[in-house]
């Protein structure tokens, strides 16, 4: 036979588009072709497979050899045609004889000892072979997190020979199956914040609602510590967001399956580009906003962001995705992250704190805040000032300081109250789903149009307003935004 065909997948974006490995061995002389729109790192597998075959005690045909990745018009990036590159060679020269029941897809980039190492995507390659009914084979080491996927056949092979072994019926690799589920995911514990308590009721709300959070306040007050709590007040992620997250993760090489039912808390330096924010590259990878999906991204010293750093994550701030456009690629990353950001008061850090005095000039603080933009701002729905403590108050552990555990289940309910209502969270109502469900009266429509002009706050801020008096009203069991509601949601907004 010098016709061979295996299957694999590529990957682009989130999806694994199926591709078709075809080997043909022809007389002439000695070559070694790979076409198909193969990247430099396929094109260089050619001495990658030379090397793995050989060193696996198998001959490497003296003839003219032919890879073709079909379809011609997707992009093949990456070591992970290296395997069945090598299966189809070894298919086609009639040293290997294929006795698989049932479809199966090869993915691995082989060393040059013929040993199997990692590949990114394996995740998403799971869910598409899985969607259709297929065998998926890859190196062990992506075996635990492609094992997450529900009602996946997922096989992991060390190396060429054991695979080729289970291939002729001479051994059998076993199937992986999904691990027992791990046990709760361990947070830290909003009861070890002392005081600060309308930053906790921020907190809350935020979490209720899905809202976004801005602390504002001087250094060493604790915005930090109070951000790094809100995972762990957050409903626990259903079985899409935990196999996106995973599928994320698992794209950028990292070990995911530690953390598939955690919220992801990415936390990205002040120093980060565009790129490392929304994603991006020669070769598209998902960003910080998207390894934040169904989590928070927290953002802290907010200002000594680049410009349009900040600005970049408008969009995604609305549509819950980033969509990359570049003249070769498009690809769209989800990107439903709950926004935490905090940030000093000026430049010093001391303007209106009770023990230090500010030494900012009036044009140094409003050149400081003027490196936020408004229409960022107008897209974070509560802003939280978060004074200094007493010294005497830090010092003592606070016996009345709620815990995590409790508010989270306040906060459960609070969200399958959203859920049966309206299918998604408060945050994330549509403008006339809004309008509908919030169902004010004329008196509360006047009364809030008359502090809205008085805030000068635009449509997006009104809405938004809205969206947290819903969220208040869902927290205390109200079917009806009360006026207690409204002026909660706008002090957030006004401070």
């Amino acid at each position: 036979m010098e016709l061979s065909i295996v299957h694999s997948r590529a990957l682009s974006g989130l999806s694994a588009p199926p591709v078709r490995v075809e080997t043909h061995l022809s007389n002439g002389l000695p070559a070694f072709n790979i076409v198909g729109l193969p990247e430099t790192a396929v094109r260089e597998s050619k001495e990658r497979v030379r090397s793995a075959l050989l060193n696996s005690h198998f001959e490497f045909p003296d003839r003219r050899i032919t890879i073709n990745l079909a379809p011609a018009d997707l992009p093949k990036e990456g070591g992970r045609f290296d395997l069945p590159i090598a299966l189809g060679i070894l298919l086609a020269s009639g040293q290997l004889e294929e006795r698989l029941s049932g479809k199966h897809e090869f993915l691995g980039e082989l060393a040059l000892d013929g040993s199997l190492q990692a590949v990114p995507g394996a995740v998403c390659a799971a869910l598409a072979a899985s969607a259709c009914g297929n065998t998926l084979v890859v190196p062990e080491p992506n075996l635990g997190n492609a094992s997450q996927v529900p009602d996946a056949c997922v096989l992991g092979a060390s190396d060429l020979l054991t695979l080729c072994a289970h291939i002729n019926g001479a051994a059998r690799l076993e199937r992986a199956t999904v691990v027992a589920e791990p046990a709760e995911p361990h947070y830290e514990d909003l009861g070890d914040v002392v005081g600060q308590a309308a930053a906790r009721r921020a907190l809350e709300i935020a979490a209720a609602g899905g809202h976004n959070l801005l602390f504002i306040g001087p250094p060493g007050t604790g915005k930090t510590m109070l951000a790094s709590r809100l995972p762990g007040i957050l409903p626990p992620p259903s079985r899409e967001e935990s196999l996106v997250t995973l599928a994320l993760r698992d794209f950028r090489g990292l070990d995911a399956a530690s953390e598939a039912l955690r919220r992801p808390f990415r936390s990205p330096h002040h120093s980060a580009t565009a790129a490392a924010l929304i994603g991006g590259g020669k070769n598209p990878r998902p960003g910080e906003a998207s390894l934040a999906h169904g989590g928070v991204l927290f953002l802290d010293e907010l200002p000594e962001f680049n410009r349009h750093c900040l600005e970049a994550l408008r969009e995604p701030l609305e549509s819950g995705q980033v969509t990359l456009s570049r003249a070769s690629y498009k690809q769209t990353y989800p990107a439903a992250f709950q926004l935490v950001a905090a940030m000093n008061p000026c430049p010093c850090g001391y303007l209106g704190d009770q023990q230090r005095h500010c030494r900012c000039t009036p044009e140094q603080i409003q050149r400081y805040r003027g490196r936020v933009s408004g229409p960022l701002l107008d897209r974070i729905d509560l802003h939280v000032q978060v004074p200094r403590q007493a010294p005497e108050l830090l010092l003592r552990k606070s016996a009345s300081a709620e815990s995590s555990a409790n508010i989270r289940q306040r906060v459960i309910r609070c969200r399958q109250r959203q859920l049966a209502r309206q299918h998604c969270s408060n945050a994330r109502l549509g403008a006339e789903a809004l309008l509908d469900i919030c169902a004010l009266d004329q008196r509360q429509r006047d009364r809030l149009a008359e502090l809205a002009a008085q805030l000068q706050l635009s449509g997006r801020g009104l809405h938004r307003t809205l969206r947290v008096a819903r969220t208040l009203a869902d927290m205390a069991g109200h079917e009806q935004i009360s006026h207690t509601d409204i002026a909660e949601a706008l002090a957030f907004r006004e401070s």
